[in-house]
């Protein structure tokens, strides 16, 4: 370190000082560069100490350390000496009142003013110095790139576009006013081309803020602009490389002056050139030099519009506008001479030029995709720039109206511009063609972008040239279907890049996102001539055999029908577009007849899967063809609705004969012979294998409707397509591209029959299921455990298995699915269980889970408690269903398993009482263990029977509720209900019955009957009860019994005698279905306590008329391996509501079992019977599921469609719960009074209120419905919980409603369930 005195530094401690300062300026150059102002660095500089770390490491810094110290060291020792003797100053917080106290008086010392001013002059001195070598070294580098620049300017345009260079690596010399004025007069176009030269090369290194702020910027401007025009490249490329720099590293409100600057510029140049498009083979060259220029300067446009969405939106918005106007206003530039002077010349315009940078209009879909720039963009285009929207439109038009069909001339400009960057060689040369052809490109994108939003199409109808009648949105959809008609058929040898601009693929990409909004759709896609002209060629193709290419409009048939349908499935996925396609008849046949496209289309397929289109003849192409249009029909009829328009033509037929056929194609393929070369028969197996998988998968969606479900039954198909289901399942694959779920709600509709649930297990989905569930609660990998280990469940079922929990009550839901993978199954209950044995089966499950009646199955279990409570709450929901309730307690004893586990669960077992709670462990199981033994132990509606909660209570009696483990059940549980009164009740309908009792062969007597009905049931409900409901249903039976036109089923011709019906015998499940029933009644105060025998003679009777009824039938179906499976639940209603009367009750039935009526309300009526085709009563699908569901879904999704999305959400089916409502006559759902007007309603109303009634209800309980969705617990909540409030009587008019809007439909279809299904 050099000595100094106080009062100057000698020239060696200045050049020290000088080589710290560059070393310190060097080491925070990338912080000082980065600033977008000097005031900015200035504040970096100001705050280094707070923001560098390694501050007091710099040498600079610690050389001015040791000169403050050098020179204040005297005085700072003085002051501390003086001070610290007190000297006038306080003893309190000495320390700080010191350091104040020293440094003040340090600071008014004269050697601390003399030490600031050598300091100051010394370092204005040093900077000065720094800055003139500053300068020489820059001017240095600047001459040398110069060089460099001129070796290489024979390159091409694309390497050293103004653009290229990276200006973050570019220093900042700071500038004065003063030097900017003479840098502006230096720039002056009447000066001499170096002094332009040198004074652009200063400008480059100047900030640019200090030059767009200076007085003289209006004028640098001008004089800039000038250099841009200049023939010169030199003075050209140096203003873009200033320009670029200053819209790289500038905030906006800069950088908009620039960018408006360089579009008023290349404004001026179209102006002044009128350049024109080449003429016959002729191209521009991108070479030229004029070309050159607006290429780089455009290009320079283009990155900064792609680049500066992404920080638009942090300045004003009159910034962002003036960028957006300058481009429209270039853009919409159209110069004077239009067609040339000889009317063949078309000008070379701004539009060619964007369009050959930037083909597919990016910088304009990001300029749409923000709603802050969109705003501006709409605005602008609608009150000043709409001449741009007509020029895009005319662009696209007069490429469909100047396009030649048979000529290739299209695909070969395609392939020349995809090729373009291929190779070493760089493309120079572009045609008149190829940039009109650019031009449309981008045209396109543009419009497809603008068609995007709503006020992008409030723009249409747009006028335009050479067309009389304006241009609508349906006008410009319809010529680009025209355009992808037209197109030819993309070359395959291609890359795969290959015909990513052609017409086809842009015209598609564009219908494609329009489909994908609702909005959108509606108003582009969803109008009958874009329908029409879609289904033009249809059409054409369908009226005759010999249709020529030309005829049908088509250039590439299998193509082009391909995007055709791939367009009509994306308008019929939506609820609009189906609807458009099912019942809009605005389509003209051949004969004249209008009909809907839906017809239309199911009719081709047909053709195609028959191979009866001469011009689809290829297998390839055909099978190609065919799946597309069957895949638009798919979209219809795996909706209720569609499938109801869709299944007359018997399609499920057509693509199941195709599968036969196919699968039999390839049984017949060779087996490849090992070391043989692998010829065209190992690629025909494959496309074999292709197509038939495509067939099945279509065969398969039908199982999405409960109807469906029955056509695909019929085709004998369902074990493959159920197979199918399952190998895409394991593979967590969509179900197709324009489905929103998964497979869930197939798989519970097929497992709500006989056949599907067959069908599931031999697949291997049960058995999947049964493995996932116990590897969740059971199994986990070791390696996790260690590192993660298992949180324990805070839920009686953990979120981890909470989704295996659903589904597997999803497959057990239904009675035919307990009864076929349950019936005559006993359960293993082993001696000993191995810790790695796993369940495979439902009844292993329930053998470990459900069962675990000894200390063997409790070692064998892991998380024993959290296993069986899984259990248990899976039991519960499955006895809501009673029949599948009675399976289980008739084959496992469930009830005394559980009672004997509460048993095992008694502290003190000497204890007299059996249900003294005191005596009770009170844990989660045992919870669990008592509220399922009330579950199965009492019948009853929401206001009947009383249920334990599951979750304890706060305080000192956490379970209040009584706990047992021998019948009779507590009291608590039973409800005393008051006994129904039987005497007769005077009301209008009683005395209507008692007036007419010589009027039963009356016609009108019905009608009288029906109004009197719902005028009692709307005012005093609870009228229609006892001995009035009784009588009112008898006179309502016979009298429809003994009209011909009402009787459906032949009168039975039931003669049985007294004993040997009396000798017969009930199964067990029977056995428990009338106890059950008996303990319902007797909990009514409806039957008496020797009832028992009627009602067992009863159900005798009923089995009698029934066997008399039922075909032979030869099935592997338990359910069809003799009587009934379950127990006849509305046999008990009616032995309920005639009070005991057994004989009442059978002549009921027996005039009961003649009417439509019978089908619907008794589900044992048509359990095998002759009364229905023999393929349908083999099937064992009970029309119940098969039509009433069936319009139950459909009817819920027009009415109530949240609810019908819950359902899909949550992967259950109304069709489930409906079935199981029904099943047992609503018995623990709906009180008793409730269910006798469900049975009167649908007697005396018809038996189509069977669906309304259902609907009404799933209606009522909207609002949990949709709560429980969000909770994923719907098909829990809707199995375990009565349905609380409902009334038939305050629904009876909405369901008067729907019987005007749909009995036509739904009573026709329930009046066709004795016919063959088509």
């Amino acid at each position: 370190m050099h000595n100094k005195t106080m009062s100057h530094f000698s020239a060696e401690a200045e050049a020290e000082l000088q080589s710290l300062l560059r070393q310190l300026l060097k080491s925070i150059k990338d912080r000082i560069s980065g600033a977008p102002s000097i005031e900015c660095a200035e504040e970096i500089l100001l705050h280094l100490e707070e923001t560098d770390k390694n501050f007091h490491n710099y040498e600079f810094v610690k050389y001015l350390r040791q000169y403050v110290e050098s020179s204040l060291g005297a005085v700072i020792e003085e002051e501390t000496e003086g001070c610290a003797r007190g000297e006038g100053h306080a003893v309190g917080s000495v320390q700080d009142t010191l350091v104040h106290a020293v440094t003040r008086k340090t600071r008014e010392s004269g050697e601390y003013k003399q030490m600031m001013q050598t300091l100051k002059n010394t370092m204005m001195v040093v900077v000065e110095s720094l800055i003139n070598k500053f300068e020489e070294d820059q001017l240095r580098k600047e001459e040398m790139h110069r060089e460099s620049q001129h070796q290489q300017s024979n390159s091409h345009y694309t390497d050293n576009c103004s653009d290229s260079d990276s200006s973050f690596n570019q220093s900042y010399a700071f500038i004065k006013q003063e030097q900017l004025q003479v840098l502006a007069e230096k720039l002056d176009p009447s000066r001499p081309k170096e002094v332009r030269w040198e004074a652009l090369q200063a400008l480059c290194c100047a900030p640019p803020s200090d030059v767009l702020s200076c007085e003289s910027w209006s004028g640098l401007r001008r004089n800039l602009s000038a250099a841009l025009a200049d023939p010169d490249p030199d003075l050209s490329d140096k203003v873009l490389r200033f320009f670029a720099k200053t819209l790289s590293c500038s905030p906006l409100n800069v950088t908009r002056e620039i960018y408006t600057s360089l579009a008023k510029s290349l404004e001026s140049d179209f102006l002044y050139h009128k350049l024109s498009l080449p003429t016959g083979s002729a191209g521009i060259d991108v070479n030229r030099q004029d070309i050159t220029r607006l290429l780089k300067q455009m290009r320079l446009m283009n990155d900064f519009q792609k680049e500066v969405t992404t920080f638009w939106i942090r300045h004003p918005e009159k910034y962002m506008e003036e960028i957006i106007e300058s481009t429209f206003s270039l853009l919409s530039l159209q110069p004077e001479h239009g067609l040339g002077t000889q009317g063949s010349e078309k000008a070379f315009e701004p539009m060619h030029l964007i369009a050959l940078l930037d083909i597919k209009a990016t910088w304009f879909k990001k300029w749409m995709h923000g709603y802050y720039s969109r705003t501006v963009v709409f605005r602008l285009l609608e009150r000043k720039y709409k001449s741009l929207i007509v020029a895009a439109l005319q662009q696209c038009i007069h490429y469909y109206e100047s396009c030649d069909p048979v000529r290739d001339e299209t695909a070969e400009v395609i392939r020349s511009m995809e090729h373009q960057h291929i190779g070493t060689a760089q493309r120079t040369l572009y045609t008149a063609k190829e940039l009109e052809y650019t031009y449309f490109v981008h045209s396109l994108c543009v419009l497809g972008r603008l068609l995007m939003y709503t006020n992008g199409r409030k723009l249409f109808p747009i006028t335009v040239w050479k067309r009389k009648d304006p241009v609508s949105l349906t006008d410009l959809v319809v010529i680009l279907i025209s355009i992808m008609y037209q197109h030819p058929k993309p070359p395959h040898s291609d890359s795969s890049h290959a015909d990513s601009l052609s017409p086809t693929t842009l015209v598609m990409e564009v219908l494609s996102t329009l489909g994908d909004r609702t909005e959108c759709a509606a108003e582009c896609l969803y109008q009958t001539p874009v329908i029409e002209t879609l289904l033009a060629p249809i059409i054409t193709l369908l009226k005759g055999k010999q249709v020529s290419i030309k005829q049908a409009n088509l250039n590439s048939p299998e193509t082009t029908l391909i995007h055709i349908a791939d367009t009509l499935a994306r308008i019929a996925t939506t609820e609009r577009g189906l609807s458009l396609f099912l019942y809009e008849r605005n389509l003209v046949s051949g004969e004249g007849e209008g009909i809907s496209a839906a017809h239309v289309i199911v009719q081709f397929t047909q053709r195609l899967l028959a191979k009866e289109l001469p011009l689809l003849q290829n297998a390839e192409t055909s099978h190609g063809v065919s799946g597309a249009f069957i895949f638009v029909c798919r979209q219809m009829y795996n909706t209720c609705e569609g499938l109801q328009v869709l299944r007359p033509y018997g399609l499920h037929e057509c693509i199941a004969a195709a599968w036969k056929k196919t699968s039999c194609l390839s049984e017949r393929v060779p087996t490849p012979v090992p070391g043989a070369i692998p010829g065209t028969s190992s690629q025909e197996l494959q496309n074999v294998v292709v197509w038939e998988e495509t067939l099945l998968d279509n065969l398969l969606n039908f199982a999405a409707t409960p109807k469906g479900l029955l056509l695909l039954q019929q085709t004998g198909a369902i074990n493959e397509c159920v197979t199918y289901m399952f190998s895409r399942f394991t593979k967590k694959l969509q179900v197709s591209r324009c489905e929103k779920f998964g497979y869930g709600v197939m798989v519970t509709q097929v497992a709500a029959t006989a056949p599907g649930v067959v069908a599931l297990h031999s697949s291997g989905f049960v058995q999947a299921l049964v493995v996932e569930i116990w590897s969740v609660l059971e199994c986990g990998r070791e390696d996790v455990r260690v590192v993660h280990p298992k949180s324990t469940p805070m839920d009686p079922i953990d979120r981890s298995c909470l989704k295996s929990f659903l589904s597997l009550v999803n497959l057990l839901s239904s009675p035919h699915a307990v009864w076929e993978l349950l019936g005559q199954q006993s359960l293993p209950n082993k001696a000993e269980y191995n810790l790695r044995e796993m369940p495979t089966s439902i009844t292993d499950l329930i053998d470990r889970l459900i069962a675990v009646n000894s200390d063997v199955k409790i070692h064998s279990l892991f998380n024993y408690e959290q296993s069986h409570t899984f259990g248990l709450r899976l039991l519960s929901v499955m006895c809501c269903n009673l029949d599948s309730l009675l399976l289980l307690e008739s084959q496992y004893n469930i009830s005394d398993m559980l009672l004997q586990c509460q048993k095992d669960n008694i502290t003190d077992s000497s204890s007299g009482e059996g249900y003294l709670k005191r005596d009770f462990i009170i844990d989660g199981l045992s919870v669990e263990r008592n509220h399922i033994l009330v579950r199965m132990s009492v019948i009853g509606g929401p206001s009947e029977r009383r249920l334990p909660p599951r979750a304890l209570q706060k305080g000192t009696d956490p379970y209040p509720w009584p706990m047992f483990s021998s019948y009779p059940l507590p009291k608590y549980y039973i409800l005393n209900l008051p006994k129904t009164t039987w005497g007769k009740q005077d009301s209008e309908i009683s005395t209507f019955l008692a007036s007419t009792k010589n009027m039963e062969k009356d016609g009108s007597w019905m009608d009288t009957c029906r109004r009197q009905y719902c005028k009692v049931m709307t005012t005093k409900s609870n009228i229609v009860s006892g001995n009035v409901l009784a009588d009112l249903l008898e006179k309502a039976v016979l009298h429809l019994s003994a009209s011909p036109s009402e009787r459906f089923f032949p009168p039975a011709d039931y003669i049985a005698s007294e004993s040997g019906v009396k000798t017969g015998s009930l199964s067990y499940v029977d056995q428990l279905g009338i106890q059950a029933s008996l303990r319902y009644g007797r909990y009514l105060k409806l039957l008496r306590d020797d009832s028992e025998q009627d009602l067992c003679l009863l159900m005798k009777h009923c089995q009698e008329l029934l066997s008399q009824q039922r075909a032979k039938l030869t099935s592997e179906l338990y359910t069809l391996q003799g009587a009934y499976p379950g127990h006849d639940w509305f046999a008990s209603t009616v032995f309920l509501i005639m009070a005991g009367d057994m004989e009442r009750a059978l002549r009921l039935l027996l005039h009961l079992s003649t009417l439509l009526t019978s089908a619907f309300l008794w589900p044992a009526r048509l359990h095998g019977s002759v009364h229905l085709p023999m393929e349908i009563a083999q099937s064992s699908i009970h029309p119940v599921y098969s039509c009433t569901t069936h319009y139950v879904e459909m009817l819920l999704k027009t009415e109530v469609p949240l609810v019908f999305s819950a359902f899909r959400m949550s992967g259950f089916t109304p069709s489930q719960m409906c079935v199981q409502w029904l099943g047992q006559c609503f018995w623990n759902y709906l009180d008793w009074p409730e269910i006798c007007h469900y049975v009167s309603t649908c007697v005396v109303m018809g038996p189509d209120y069977q669906v309304y009634m259902c609907v009404a209800v799933l209606k009522h309980l909207h609002q949990d419905i949709l709560q429980h969705t969000q909770t994923q617990d719907l098909q829990v909540f809707l199995k375990e919980e009565p349905i609380q409030g409902f009334r038939v009587s305050n629904y009876l008019e909405y369901m008067e409603g729907l019987e005007r809007s749909y009995r036509t439909m739904v009573l026709t279809d329930m009046k066709n369930i004795s016919q063959r299904i088509s």
